[in-house]
């Protein structure tokens, strides 16, 4: 009994070390093939198992420790690789993504309850601990196994070795990857590689973010063509190309726009289109916000936070000098954003300060439409005022898109309060369900900007309404790129006309092959074409 309790014991312990070794990255590997491989690592932990001297226990502990621990890291690595492929699709940064899981965490907890998301949050964390504890444990066994029987282990390595030789020699594939698998010491090299290139590129990005001509322009010269307009640069959460072009999405969201367009079009307002290429996607929208803003590529944490530490022009700060009243609005934000100088907003309004007293629908902490109407009631219908500025980040359409508020009368949203009886759905499950709730929320969000265009639209309202990135990739699946839509719509065709040369489409819907620029190109694009 006890010798066959040993044998599963050890066999258990070697199972679950192959698994760390010929673990992906990603979710749709996960498959039987994918653990069928024979890892290198493998051959050359019980080689180095076999060679230690058999009284050399003390010895062996380190390794068991030192092994174990590097291949439990490896697991808590790709697994964070799985989660930032499916919400972000990027792999995890070891140097600069920290920080993201945090943010994580939160739309966890928002997405299922705050009971739900704290036991799911707390499973996570024995999970990892177990991990460390038991790939050591793991080692240890089977380097005792390999110390009892010496002879034994040293023809099972010798027999390993020249299967995988004959294996990576032949090329054998299954599933599509070589049966001779040496993944997991290549994955380390990359993440160890990772660091010196991080560290590189921060300092890149840091001379990049100080050599700015455009800090340089008189005041006078900045947006003069823009002159007396309320500019409204309104950002659609998850509102990505796959909205307007998957068939399975797209139908009511182009629906809402053509009719819509017909609407502004009768109401004397016209609108020209295009995509922009973001620097995200998933998620991180504040990496999409700063880049437009800024005119630097700014796609990740690191990034972001060198950039706030420099003194680049952005557009709001373009528009501050050139005498608007500048103005930003984050329902997101629950808390104080203590990094707001770097824009040089002269107002931020967040989820504390709007005087919305209705329900909180899920992540999302306001409903777009009521975010623009306070923006309308603050801002806007104020008198005497200087024209505004303001970058609005909506966020009804943001991960998981349920519960979803309802559009209701302008006249009728008030304090929010009308908000009250709207029932309370859960997430959607299925990713049937998901896409089509993903559909809806943009339909949602879009027609709140149609809304107050209709309420509160002059001829002196200037909106650029755009995605932050693609939604995550239970919607969009793998490899449907970083595009998203950009419009603008104006009633004086003066503001139009300044634009011309862009070759943007007529309308709300970019065609196909409509013009595509990277995000971080829109800023000297905007004040070039509106200088005077």
């Amino acid at each position: 009994m006890q010798a066959a309790r040993g044998i599963l014991l050890t066999g258990l312990a070697a199972t679950l070390l192959w698994c760390a070794l010929t673990l992906p990255s990603a979710v749709h590997q996960v498959e039987p093939a994918t653990f069928a491989r024979l890892p290198l690592e493998a051959v050359g932990l019980l080689a180095l198992l076999v060679v230690l001297p058999g009284r050399a226990s003390r010895t062996r502990a380190v390794v068991a420790v030192v092994a174990g621990v590097l291949l439990a890291g490896l697991s808590v690595l790709r697994l964070l690789d799985m989660g930032f492929l499916e919400a972000l699709g990027r792999p995890f940064n070891p140097v600069v993504d920290w920080g993201n899981i945090a943010s994580g965490a939160t739309l966890v907890l928002d997405a299922v309850g705050r009971a739900a998301g704290l036991g799911l949050l707390a499973l996570t964390g024995v999970v990892i601990l177990g991990l460390f504890v038991a790939m050591p444990l793991a080692v240890a066994r089977i380097a005792g196994s390999a110390s009892r029987h010496r002879f034994t282990a040293r023809r099972v390595t010798v027999v390993l070795a020249g299967i995988w030789l004959v294996l990576a020699l032949g090329g054998v594939k299954v599933g599509g990857a070589p049966l001779a698998s040496s993944d997991a010491s290549q994955y380390a090299y990359r993440q160890v590689a990772a660091i010196p290139q991080g560290l590189r590129d921060q300092r890149e990005f840091s001379a990049a973010a100080a050599q700015d001509p455009l800090r340089s322009m008189l005041s006078d010269q900045l947006l003069a063509g823009l002159r007396g307009k309320d500019v409204l640069f309104v950002f659609v959460e998850s509102y990505g190309r796959v909205a307007l072009e998957d068939p399975e999405l797209s139908g009511g969201i182009r629906e809402l726009l053509t009719s819509e367009g017909g609407s502004l079009r009768a109401r004397g307002f016209a609108s020209r289109s295009a995509f922009l290429t973001s620097p995200t996607v998933g998620g991180t929208s504040w990496l999409a916000h700063s880049t437009l803003q800024s005119g630097l590529w700014v796609d990740s944490t690191q990034r972001y936070d060198v950039l706030l530490d420099s003194d680049r022009l952005t557009l709001s700060h373009a528009f501050a000098r050139a005498g608007w009243r500048t103005v930003v609005d984050v329902p997101a934000n629950t808390a104080d954003w203590r990094r707001r100088s770097f824009y040089h907003w002269d107002q931020l309004y967040d989820s504390r300060n709007v005087g919305y007293t209705g329900p909180r629908f899920g992540y999302p902490t306001i409903p777009d439409q009521y975010t623009l109407e306070a923006l309308h009631r603050l801002e806007l219908a104020t008198a005497d005022r200087q024209p505004i500025m303001a970058e609005v980040d909506l966020v009804s359409s943001h991960a998981p898109w349920a519960p979803l508020p309802q559009l209701v009368p302008q006249e009728e949203i008030g304090d929010g309060s009308v908000y009250g009886a709207m029932p309370q759905r859960t997430a959607p499950s299925g990713v049937a369900a998901t896409r089509a709730a993903y559909a809806h929320s943009i339909e949602y969000s879009l027609a709140s900007v149609f809304s107050f265009l209709e309420a509160h639209g002059d001829d002196d309202t200037v909106v650029v309404v755009m995605g932050d990135h693609q939604p995550a990739t239970i919607v969009t699946g793998t490899d449907r790129g970083h595009d998203v839509p950009i419009t603008i719509i104006a009633r004086d065709p003066a503001v139009l006309e300044q634009i011309d040369e862009w070759g943007w489409d007529e309308g709300l819907i970019p065609a196909p092959d409509a013009p595509l620029w990277r995000m971080d190109s829109v800023r000297d694009r905007f004040l070039d074409a509106f200088h005077s």
